[in-house]
C-alpha cells in the first residue's frame, strides 16, 4: 500500500510523500475474508495501525526540522511491540557494538546492503543522494504484518508467525522500501494508474539487484522473486511477486491466484482509488518487471551492471507523471546513449518491451521484429548457430553452382 501524507521535511512540501507498504491491498481484502478469527484481527489491526500512522506522519512532518546529512549513517531502534515511535529505544548504531536481537541485525545489516549497493554499484550517496540518514524502527507492534518506508524511517513488524514471518528477513524487502525514497528525490513518479505502477516496479527492480549483487548471482541464477521469505511454511505461495512469472508467484485458497499480468493485452483496469490500489499499481507493476527481467537475461551477466544502470539513468530522466511508453523509450535512448545504437544492451532493452506488448516509439514494428531476433541470437549459441546454418546456405548454393556449370559444360559438348 502507498498512501498520500504530507512530504517529510527534506523535500519540498510541494512534493507529495507516501507511506509505502510492501503487503499490497488486494491481500488484505483476502485476508480479511478468512475464515480465521486470528488471522481477519491481525489483517484489521495492521490497517489500523497504518491509517493512524499516516496522519502522525502528516503531523510529524509538518514541525521536524531538515534532515542533516549523516554520510547514509544507520540507526535501529527497538519499539518493543509499541507503535509509539518516539518512545522506541535505540538498539545498534554505526560503528557500535552487535546488538544480540536477530531482527535488529536483519535490519540493520540490509539497510547498510542497499546504502553500499547505491553507493558503490550507481555512485549515488544514499537514498537523496546527499548522505540521508537511515533509520530503522523493529519489533513495532503486536503481530504487525507489514514493513514500509514512510518517506523518513524503514519499519518492520514481526509478523503474525501465521500467514507472515518477520519482515526483516528479506533483504529484497528492505531494499524495494528504502528504493521508494530513491524514486522521490529522483523522479517522484506519482502514485497512481501507469506512474503509480512503474513506481513499484521501479522499488521491484532495485530491490531484486541488491539481492542478486549482495549474493554475486548472475541473472541467470536469481531467482527474481519479491518477498519470498516473508511467508510462513503454512502458507503455499513462492513470494508476493515474481519479476520472471508474473502472475505465478502464489495461487491458493488464502490468497487466490496472484493478479499481476506480464503484458499490456492483460492490464488491469482499477479506480484510482484506495480500494482500487490508485489504479492497480501493485498489479500492473508486473508488466515493467516483466521487461527488465528480459532486458537482464538478453543482456546477460550480472544485471546490477548494464541493465541497472540503464533503469537507473531512465529513472533520473522521468517526471511525476511518466507512462510505461514514456519510460520504455527513455531506456531505449539510454541504452544507445550509454553502449551505443544497435549494441546488445540497446536491442536486449527493444526486444523486452515489444515481448511485453509495448513498441518503442520512432522504431518501425517490422524493424523491431528484425533488431529483436538480432538481440534473441545475442549470446555465443546464438551466433555460432546463425554462422553455422549460413555456412549450410553457402554450401548448398555452391553445390546448385556446380551443378548448373556441369549442365552447360555438357550442352555446349552436346552442339
Amino acid at each position: 500500500m502507498n498512501t498520500p501524507t504530507n512530504g517529510p521535511a527534506n523535500m519540498p512540501m510541494s512534493k507529495p510523500c507516501h507511506v509505502n507498504c510492501i503487503i499490497p491491498p488486494h491481500l488484505f481484502d483476502k485476508l480479511l475474508e478468512s475464515e480465521h478469527d486470528e488471522v481477519r484481527k491481525a489483517a484489521m489491526d495492521t490497517l489500523l495501525t497504518t491509517t493512524r500512522l499516516r496522519g502522525e506522519r502528516g503531523v510529524r512532518a509538518l514541525f521536524a526540522g531538515a534532515v542533516a546529512p549523516g554520510n547514509g549513517r544507520r540507526t535501529v531502534f527497538d519499539c518493543k511491540h509499541s507503535t509509539f515511535l518516539p518512545g522506541a529505544e535505540v538498539a545498534q548504531v554505526e560503528d557500535g557494538p552487535p546488538a544480540g536481537d536477530p531482527s535488529v541485525t536483519r535490519a540493520f545489516d540490509g539497510l547498510g546492503k542497499t546504502r553500499d549497493f547505491y553507493r558503490q554499484v550507481l555512485r549515488r550517496d544514499s537514498l537523496d543522494d546527499r548522505g540521508m540518514r537511515q533509520d530503522g524502527y523493529v519489533h513495532f507492534g503486536r503481530k504487525f504484518n507489514n514493513a514500509f518506508w514512510d518517506g523518513r524511517e524503514m519499519i518492520f513488524g514481526d509478523g503474525d508467525g501465521r500467514m507472515f514471518t518477520d519482515f526483516t528477513g528479506s533483504l529484497d524487502v528492505i531494499a524495494h522500501e528504502l528504493t521508494h525514497a530513491v524514486t522521490e528525490f529522483t523522479a517522484g513518479l506519482a502514485y497512481h494508474n501507469q506512474s503509480g505502477a512503474l513506481n513499484e516496479s521501479i522499488s521491484d527492480v532495485f530491490g531484486s539487484l541488491v539481492k542478486q549483487w549482495s549474493l554475486n548471482q548472475p541473472a541467470e541464477a536469481a531467482d527474481w522473486l519479491i518477498g519470498a521469505e516473508i511467508f510462513t511454511p503454512e502458507v503455499d505461495a513462492d513470494a508476493l511477486r515474481s519479476m520472471k512469472n508474473p502472475g505465478h508467484a502464489f495461487d491458493n485458497a488464502l490468497f487466490g491466484r496472484d493478479p499481476q499480468p506480464d503484458h499490456m493485452s492483460r492490464f488491469v483496469h482499477l479506480p484510482d482509488s484506495e480500494p482500487g490500489d490508485f489504479g492497480g499499481v501493485h498489479i500492473n507493476s508486473g508488466i515493467p518487471n516483466k521487461a527488465f527481467y528480459l532486458t537482464a537475461i538478453r543482456i546477460g551477466g550480472f544485471a546490477w551492471q548494464a541493465p541497472a544502470l540503464i533503469w537507473y539513468e531512465s529513472l533520473k530522466a522521468s517526471d511525476v507523471e511518466t507512462q510505461f511508453q514514456d519510460f520504455a523509450d527513455t531506456t531505449y535512448q539510454k541504452a544507445g546513449q550509454l553502449y551505443g545504437a544497435d549494441s546488445t544492451e540497446q536491442l536486449a532493452v527493444l526486444a523486452a518491451w515489444q515481448e511485453v506488448g509495448i513498441q518503442i516509439s520512432g522504431v518501425p514494428v517490422g524493424l523491431a521484429r528484425v533488431r529483436s531476433l538480432a538481440a534473441d541470437r545475442s549470446d555465443g549459441a546464438g551466433r555460432e548457430d546463425g554462422l553455422t546454418a549460413l555456412h549450410q546456405q553457402i554450401g548448398a548454393l555452391a553445390a546448385q553452382v556446380s551443378g548448373l556449370a556441369k549442365e552447360v559444360s555438357s550442352l555446349q559438348g552436346s552442339k
